[in-house]
């Protein structure tokens, strides 16, 4: 892990319809977005994907790199704020950010339809890191993992079988793939997770079509 905020640098596409960003509204010092895709009919429940940030970021450092694309596919963004620089479980004090997450997601299941069968988590950096580990101890919840850039996966234990997305760049000088992600797919594959695994020439980023290839992934897994 490094102390550089792990930021996704990625160049968004300006045109298309612009969703409703909005705070997640749970009255925290540091609280979270919710992005409502131009197209969201309260009587039709919708996708909804939770993505956790990079180490000392926030939900505003990590959003643009996906408006367009869940705008685009019709789907709710969750991006809550970790309560300390990073995730609590890699800090090595698991608690207030899983329960944090938990309230979060109980507030947009409140606020809006969604459909229950398709909820993902993902996360870049060290928010990849987060959303594998506490993914993969809750699959019943999360059928879909997206994971940008995950440097290990904690053993917070294992339910259900989620589908798993990987990406990272070759050059990642932050996370090196070789140690990161490298190690992790076998893991996964020899334990029988369903794995799309995407390599790309670049460092510790999340490409536009990257962005663009999980999410239809996901949605159409």
């Amino acid at each position: 892990m490094s102390d550089k905020p792990a930021v996704p640098t990625i160049q968004s596409r300006a045109k298309g319809s612009n969703p409703a960003l909005r705070p997640l509204g749970l009255g925290r010092r540091r609280d979270g977005l919710v992005c409502v895709p131009a197209g969201y009919q309260p009587d039709t429940p919708a996708p909804l994907l939770v993505l956790l940030h990079g180490a000392g970021g926030d939900a505003d450092a990590i959003v643009p790199a996906f408006r367009q694309q869940m705008d685009d596919a019709g789907a709710l963004l969750l991006a809550p704020d970790s309560r300390d620089r990073t995730w609590d479980a890699i800090l090595g004090r698991a608690g207030p950010d899983t329960d944090f997450l938990q309230s979060a997601v109980e507030k947009v299941l409140t606020d809006f339809a969604v459909d229950m069968d398709r909820i993902a988590l993902a996360g870049f950096s060290d928010g990849a890191s987060y959303a594998l580990s506490l993914g993969l101890a809750n699959g019943g919840v999360f059928r879909a993992i997206l994971a940008f850039s995950p440097g290990f996966i904690m053993p917070l234990g294992r339910s259900g079988k989620p589908s798993i997305f990987i990406s990272h760049g070759t050059a990642d000088d932050v996370l090196p793939i070789d140690r990161c992600s490298r190690s992790i797919l076998p893991q996964l594959l020899d334990t029988g997770y369903e794995v799309r695994y995407r390599e790309f020439p670049g460092g510790h980023t999340i490409p536009a079509e990257v962005v663009t290839e999980s999410v239809y992934w996901w949605l159409a897994d």
